[in-house]
């Protein structure tokens, strides 16, 4: 069974009335229970899915800056001190899990605010159902904010970090 396989059971759990499934399948076994917050297993490396430019794709989420009205004649004052969070790159969680900024609680975080990433970068793991899942970049760009907190639970598509695209 391989990981699109998984999440699409994951899917059909969390849309049905089910509240537990059990797959057996040449050795591999999975079993989902849906509580209060659907609890998933994913086995091997989680990957944050690939960015075009003009098209959001799961994963993440790229937005780009509105055009400004025109300041001429408006007597608005033009602000270029920090940059609005419309032309970001939002790296959104691919599973339900506990996410961590470290491989340990013993080594720093694999990225931090500032960090120029590359794509295939580890910039954080998330635990789901005792598998730690290493997370990576699927472009290039600058750490501008980490919204999540270490060592908290996240959701599926719960913004994790804000990218400059570079």
């Amino acid at each position: 069974m391989d990981f699109k396989q998984i999440q699409e059971l994951i899917k059909i759990v969390s849309k049905s009335e089910l509240t537990e499934l059990k797959v057996e399948q040449e050795g591999f076994k999975i079993t989902l229970k849906k509580t209060g917050t659907p609890v998933t297993m994913q086995p091997g490396a989680a990957r944050v899915v690939a960015l075009e430019p003009q098209m959001p794709v799961s994963g993440a989420e790229i937005t780009t800056p509105s055009e400004p009205a025109s300041a001429a004649g408006s007597g608005a004052k033009q602000e270029s001190a920090k940059p609005s969070d419309n032309q970001y790159i939002t790296i959104k969680s691919p599973m339900v899990g506990t996410f961590y900024r470290s491989p340990s609680p013993e080594k720093g975080p694999f990225v931090k605010v500032g960090d120029t990433i590359r794509k295939g970068t580890h910039i954080c793991v998330i635990e789901a159902m005792k598998l730690f899942n290493e997370i990576e970049s699927e472009f290039d760009g600058k750490v501008v904010k980490v919204l999540a907190e270490d060592a908290s639970p996240v959701e599926y598509e719960q913004p994790l970090f804000l990218i400059e695209p570079v």
